[in-house]
């Protein structure tokens, strides 16, 4: 049985650093955006505004922490209800 209280806390914990660094090269490095949008989801978005404010930072952190904690819920809760 998996202890869901730590794996949430350790999903949180990996999340935010990813985003951070994310956030940190998307905000040093500006075209890196683009060349994800065109090698990762195979699309040229041309005239997107770059909008890196401490809003949308704190924002964006809480976003993907909450699709992270619900999705490793969702993980633990079948992981934990299958049995083989």
């Amino acid at each position: 049985m998996i202890n869901t209280t730590r794996l949430l806390k350790v999903a949180v914990a990996w999340t935010s650093i990813v985003y951070v660094i994310c956030f940190a090269v998307v905000a040093l490095f500006p075209g890196v955006r683009d060349a994800f949008f065109i090698y990762s989801i195979h699309t040229k978005i041309s005239g997107m505004e770059n909008v890196m404010t401490f809003g949308t930072f704190i924002s964006g952190l809480i976003i993907w922490n909450i699709i992270a904690v619900l999705c490793v819920w969702l993980f633990a809760a079948l992981y934990n209800k299958i049995r083989t």
